[in-house]
Formats: structure tokens, C-alpha cells, sequence
């Protein structure tokens, strides 16, 4: 078993959590982790109040068990991720977790939230935005290295940042992101100090992600050299960077802006896909994943990943992949134990 701080305070019976992708971790993807014995998140994305309770009302009916809704605060071409009206929600449905990204919540929301019972996530990217959200009262922070998938503030290596940010917050948990896809990943993760792990990448390109069966195979047929660091994407959400896949686009556009690139003109259309049920035309450099009811040109597309999508081999159940990570930090940390052990006189 690996006990640690968040398994004991959240009754998972593995650290291993799925990251709250947008338009990827719907219920689907947040119940297999859970039912596997993880901590799956759901992502609110720009979905509007209503949405979100049908969402979580969805994810309750598929498991019994305790995840997590994972917000972004940021102002986007959507209007405000995340509103007052989604604080309600999360307090009307008495969810358990709720995890906060890109932003600081406002110190309201957080006393609003916690009074409420609800425990608090921050995912930061700095040693000092970790600071800030342990003084805001956060009950957790998600280290998010540089290595890790899709919109990134993270400007070290996970394993150089997360050493120095567990040991400052102690003894709130931190939680580790970027470039983990195995049970090598989560040992080495709990070793410099993590109590657990959240995991993108991987649970993309697995059954119930709610990927693009084309966006799966080009994470499975990745390398870490085939990732890049961007901010080209964002006609929705401008001059963000993230970490993607190495498609047409982005090789085009390699090393020549640091913002996102205005509009062409004409405007240039590069596919549909649907947002709350509704078509959407997805206008060139748009930051919109895609989702099974994408279509359009790939070599134009957003296609968020990490660094360690040269670890992910194929296209697998999500609760296959979270028992097997835990199966493989567990022998790896066993292992190391036998071979340190004094020899018996």
C-alpha cells in the first residue's frame, strides 16, 4: 500500500490523481480514477453553471467516491472561467475537492469554500505562488514543473521545484505534475517529498479521455522531442503558453513569437467541433483540444501534451492505467528498501 498524506485525508487508496484537462476530463475519465482508487478531477473548462451541475451530478451517478472539480481563473474570449456562480454550485452539491489554476481564487471564495467543508487545491508553478496560495489557506498545491502538458506556468523541472516547494509548505502535501506517466514517475515523485501525483498526459490517451481518437495516437506515437513550448495557440485564451505536440503549425511558427499571432486575414478556418452542444468553428492557432466531435486539420490543431508522452505506449482503460502505476511505484519502492537494508550479522 502507499500511504500517504492524501490518501489517508481523502480515502484514496492510491496518490495518483488525474488532472482536470479542459474538454478532456469529462465524467467518464474523473469516475474510472475514482473507481480505481485514485482522485479523478473534472474539468469545469468554460462550461457555464448549469453545465457544471449536470456534470457533477453525472460523475456522482457513475461513482461513489471522492474527485474533484478543477477550475481556471483567468479572463478568456469566453468571458471568466470561473464565476461566483460556479462557487455556488460546487457548495450546493457539497462537492469535496475543488482545485483552483492559473490564478489565485479571491480570499471570499476560499472562506466561502472551506466553511462550507470543501478542501481547496492550488497548482502553482514557482516556489513563491506556492507561498502565496499556503497563506490563502490552500489544504493542498499541485507542483507543476515545466515538463507538464497543456497551459504551463511552470518555469523549472518538476524534481528541481518540487524538493524546495514540499519542504517550504510542510505540512501541507504537495502533489507533483509534469512528466509522469509510470510508477518510476510516482516512486521518484514520493522520494523527493510528493504525496502523490497528478497525472495528464497518460489519461489523454486512454479510453475514456475525451481525446480525438487522432490526438490519442500522436501522443502514443510521441517522443519528448516531439513536444513544444508555445504560446502561438489562443485566439480564446491569447498569449498563454503550453506545452503540445509538434504538429505543422507549431514547426512553422517555431521561435517566431512569443504571443499568440493575430487572426489571419481573411480569417482562416481550420475545423468545427462542438462547445456546450454547440458547433463551433475553430478559427486558426485555436486553443480548443479536440474532442471526438472534431473535425478538421490536425497539422493546424492545439495538441496539448507533455514531455512524457514518450512514456505512454497505447490507448488503455483509465482504471488499468492508474493500478498500474501504483503496482510499479510499489515494487520500485520495495525494491529500493531491500537493497538499502543493513545485512544481517
Amino acid at each position: 500500500m502507499l500511504r500517504t498524506a492524501i490518501t489517508e485525508q481523502y480515502g484514496i487508496t492510491v496518490p495518483i490523481v488525474s488532472a482536470g484537462m479542459g474538454f478532456i476530463a469529462t465524467p467518464s475519465l474523473v469516475s474510472a480514477v475514482s473507481n480505481a482508487g485514485g482522485l479523478g478531477l473534472l474539468a469545469a473548462g468554460a462550461s457555464p453553471p448549469p453545465a457544471l451541475r449536470e456534470a457533477i451530478q453525472i460523475t456522482r451517478s457513475m461513482t461513489p467516491l471522492v474527485f474533484g472539480v478543477n477550475f481556471i481563473i483567468e479572463n478568456t474570449a469566453f468571458g471568466p472561467l470561473t464565476t461566483e456562480g460556479h462557487i455556488d454550485v460546487c457548495i450546493e452539491l457539497k462537492v469535496p475537492l475543488v482545485v483552483f489554476f492559473w490564478h489565485l481564487p479571491s480570499a471570499a471564495w476560499m472562506k466561502r469554500l472551506k466553511s462550507s467543508g470543501i478542501k481547496v487545491w492550488l497548482q502553482v508553478g514557482s516556489l513563491e505562488f506556492s507561498r502565496e496560495g499556503i497563506d490563502l489557506g490552500a489544504d493542498a498545491i499541485i507542483v507543476q514543473g515545466a515538463e507538464a502538458g497543456g497551459h504551463n506556468r511552470g518555469t523549472a523541472g518538476l524534481f528541481a521545484l518540487l524538493p524546495r516547494v514540499a519542504e517550504a509548505i510542510a505540512p501541507v502535501p504537495a502533489i507533483a505534475a509534469g512528466g509522469i506517466a509510470d510508477g518510476r514517475g510516482l516512486a521518484a515523485a514520493l522520494c523527493l517529498g510528493a504525496a502523490g501525483v497528478c497525472v495528464g498526459t497518460r489519461f489523454v490517451a486512454s479510453i475514456e479521455g475525451n481525446a480525438h481518437e487522432e490526438y490519442k495516437r500522436r501522443i502514443v506515437g510521441a517522443s519528448e522531442a516531439d513536444i513544444a513550448r508555445t504560446s502561438i495557440f489562443g485566439p480564446e485564451w491569447p498569449d498563454a503558453e503550453m506545452r503540445v505536440i509538434r504538429n505543422r503549425v507549431v514547426r512553422e511558427w517555431a521561435g517566431s513569437s512569443t504571443r499568440t499571432p493575430p487572426p489571419p486575414e481573411p480569417q482562416q478556418w481550420i475545423g468545427t467541433t462542438k462547445l456546450g452542444g454547440q458547433e463551433y468553428r475553430m478559427p486558426k492557432f485555436s486553443a480548443i483540444l479536440p474532442t471526438p466531435e472534431t473535425t478538421g486539420d490536425f497539422e493546424e490543431m492545439c495538441l496539448a501534451a507533455g514531455e512524457s508522452a514518450g512514456l505512454v505506449s497505447g490507448i488503455e482503460p483509465a482504471g488499468d492505467i492508474v493500478r498500474r502505476i501504483a503496482q510499479e511505484a510499489e515494487q520500485i519502492l520495495a525494491s529500493m528498501h531491500t537493497k538499502t537494508r543493513p545485512a544481517s550479522a
